[in-house]
Order: structure tokens, then C-alpha cells, then sequence
């Protein structure tokens, strides 16, 4: 297996677009504040709960999946879902 760097805008954004009804319609933006880096994800108003889930258990998981590639890379990722 090759050792990647993990991209998370990447991870978030493919994970997000399988999730959604209309993929097109799904942003993820970087931004830097204070040595972190902060995942924005914007979604159609339609698909809001399919990317938050129950209780909030999708939106967990992807964060989950932030943390285990921010500790592969030794980086912090955080995961804002913009209304």
C-alpha cells in the first residue's frame, strides 16, 4: 500500500456527495484559524438532515473520520456544516 497524505477537503466532500440528494450542490471550503484546519460544508437546504442524520450521528461519524486523518497526519481537523 502507498502511504498518502490524507486530504480531508476530499474525504468530506466525496462522503458528503454520497449522501446527499443533489450532489452539485455540495461546497466544502478550508479555512485556517489558528493552526487548525476548519472544514465548512454546505449542502442544498433539502439535504441538511441526510449530512447531520438522528441525533446528529451522521455529522458525528464524519467528524470521527476528520479526527482518525488529522491524527495519521498530525494536524487537527474541525467539521462545520453551514446552514
Amino acid at each position: 500500500m502507498t502511504d498518502q497524505a490524507p486530504n480531508p477537503k476530499a474525504l468530506i466532500e466525496h462522503v458528503a456527495k454520497a449522501l446527499v440528494a443533489a450532489p452539485d450542490k455540495v461546497i466544502v471550503e478550508e479555512v485556517d484559524e489558528d493552526g487548525e484546519l476548519v472544514l465548512e460544508l454546505e449542502v442544498a437546504e433539502d439535504d441538511m438532515g441526510r449530512v447531520i442524520g438522528k441525533s446528529g450521528k451522521i455529522a458525528r461519524a464524519m467528524r470521527n473520520l476528520l479526527h482518525a486523518a488529522g491524527e495519521k497526519a498530525g494536524k487537527h481537523y474541525e467539521l462545520e456544516i453551514l446552514e
